[in-house]
């Protein structure tokens, strides 16, 4: 009589061999934790009216895995400051690797002098065989749209050891690097927003200043949650507002808070992420 594994069995025998790949990548940046973070690309248009729209694109020092971790994490007001309150979530559909979760929470949105908390519900659909969080809104208030999708691509930072070897899948990696090669990872969120009442004039500018702003701290709180599970203690520090940033330099405050790749380059002369380089030597 052959054997047969049970739906229940298969799923953990996946999810057991998902988390050892996991750890083991972990221990990959603690071993080697040198990573420097660049600014990440915001976009941000208002084709009309007050519809806005938001590319984001940055790059981090983490697996895919680890990443979306942290995004799909029910806890992940810990690390954004700008979830203030998690009202409510109810996981509608668990599928293993994918789930469709109801969530109501308190955001926070800065802008220049201004700043408030409005209330969002969301659908959201998280896939981590692919790596992406689909969301959209449910019940409408302060927003009248509030839709979008992070992606995450793995980045093969060690993939100069694999040569001649060109591997293109993260199997072909881990066997020509010995299961020691670092990943990282390609980050993106295309999201659509459009508030219910209008701000006041100038609309545009004030959307994208308010959408801008709201965005580089959530990118800096993750960048700084994935310095932490790098394992670099420097960094923890590296969730502080950009006001902090600009108050260090109060004579030209218009155009250092406006200036995200400024901002990004006083952290780095700063010394937040000035770790040496080491030698690829361990892979040899």
């Amino acid at each position: 009589m052959n054997a047969q594994m049970s739906p229940e069995m298969g799923k953990e025998s996946c999810t057991a061999a998902a988390q050892f790949s996991l750890d083991r990548q972990l221990q990959a940046w603690r071993n080697n934790p040198s990573w420097t973070d660049e600014p990440p690309e915001i976009k941000v248009t208002v084709p009309e009216g007050s519809l806005c729209n938001l590319n984001l694109r940055f790059k981090a020092g983490l697996p895919p895995d680890a990443v979306y971790n942290i995004i799909i994490d029910p806890e992940n007001k810990r690390v954004f400051k700008n979830i203030k309150e998690v009202i409510s979530r109810k996981v509608l559909l668990d599928e293993g690797s994918r789930q469709v979760v109801e969530v109501e929470q308190a955001a926070i949105w800065k802008f220049l002098w201004w700043s408030g908390i409005l209330a969002v519900h969301v659908f959201v659909e998280q896939n981590r065989k692919n790596h992406t969080v689909k969301f959209k809104q449910g019940r409408t208030g302060f927003m009248r749209k509030f839709e979008g999708c992070w992606r995450i691509e793995p980045i093969f930072v060690d993939k100069e050891v694999c040569l001649p070897l060109h591997p293109c899948t993260l199997e072909e990696y881990e066997s020509c690097t010995g299961g020691r090669g670092r990943v990282a990872s390609a980050i993106t969120l295309d999201q659509l927003i459009e508030p219910a009442l209008l701000p006041p004039p100038p609309i545009s500018w004030y959307l994208r200043g308010i959408t801008s702003r709201t965005t580089e701290m959530l990118v800096n709180d993750l960048i700084a949650e994935t310095a932490r599970l790098r394992g670099i203690s420097n960094n923890a520090d590296g969730k502080q507002d950009v006001e902090e940033i600009c108050d260090a330099s109060k004579s030209h405050p218009v155009i250092e808070c406006g200036d995200i790749k400024e901002r990004w380059r006083q952290r780095r002369k700063s010394g937040r992420h000035g770790n040496s380089l080491r030698l690829t030597s361990q892979f040899l």
